[in-house]
């Protein structure tokens, strides 16, 4: 599991001793809980990094609301003419300084580092093992003073190794809702706010672009209904993740979204 390939050593090896050098950290201190600060510190410094994709994205997403005026006129006069419609849009964006696929740049780099991290948490998962759980750790710690000699899984009761499916106490089932919730109001905080009645009409003057008789157009129907399935279907199937996989990579996905309702709201202001 700890093979030293690719994906392990750019991605599993340092989230793996980075944790154990907080979880030292913390025994050290003897601070109860641990394991579970450790992933709460690890989370921090992942936020952290990640902070220039997610101001980029949030920079992108805010361009492209400035630009639907614009874009909707284009769409209107160059309807019937599809590679004329892509050429126009493309050199909108460019003249804008957007790169569309760039807001997409912070959840893609989000997902190796899950897995990873899914990696780390998953070998606290191999019971009757933890011997040799420990060796093939300690094999790729970056220094000796890391060297671990157990891992207490154990954060305010709960087990950061065990999912709430598995755990068999009522009270993990309180962690997928939290995690579901937790997912909504992040999404909420990231979905651009609709557009006021006077905007919506100040914006059909600039654009030139008439509305359909329910006063919606096409593109309009689209966006609602892609904010809709954000805001209710992701919250609801990462919750589902929640309650199957390990606590402690709910606890990760929590504090990570707490940073981000946190951040969405600053960078908004």
């Amino acid at each position: 599991m700890l093979a030293p390939n690719f994906f392990n050593t750019i991605f599993v090896f340092p989230i793996l001793n980075l944790l154990v050098f907080f979880y030292k950290i913390f025994l050290f201190l003897k601070i109860p809980g641990a394991f579970g600060l450790a992933i709460i510190a690890l989370t921090a410094v992942i936020r952290l990094l990640l902070h220039p994709f997610f101001k980029q994205q949030l920079e992108t997403s805010k361009k492209m609301q400035d630009l639907k005026p614009h874009l909707d006129r284009i769409s209107q006069k160059h309807k019937s003419d599809k590679k004329k419609l892509q050429e126009e849009h493309m050199k909108l964006y460019q003249q804008a300084g957007i790169n569309p696929a760039s807001g997409c740049l912070f959840m893609i780099i989000q997902i190796p580092v899950f897995i990873a991290l899914y990696n780390t948490l998953s070998l606290f998962l191999l019971n009757g093992k933890l011997t040799k759980i420990i060796l093939e750790i300690n094999k790729v710690l970056y220094h000796p003073v890391l060297k671990i000699q157990a891992i207490d899984p154990w954060f305010f009761g709960f087990n950061l190794a065990l999912s709430p499916a598995k755990a068999g106490q009522w009270y993990y089932y309180i962690l997928p809702l939290l995690t579901a919730l937790l997912q909504y109001l992040q999404t909420q905080a990231m979905v651009p706010a609709s557009p006021t009645p006077e905007v919506v009409e100040a914006n059909k003057k600039t654009s030139g672009v008439e509305n359909h008789k329910d006063g919606k157009t096409g593109g309009d129907d689209f966006q609602k209904a892609m904010n809709t399935q954000m805001k209710f279907i992701f919250p609801i199937m990462i919750g589902w993740f929640s309650y199957t996989l390990p606590v402690g990579l709910s606890l990760y996905w929590n504090i990570f979204s707490i940073f981000s309702i946190m951040q969405y709201k600053k960078l908004k202001t």
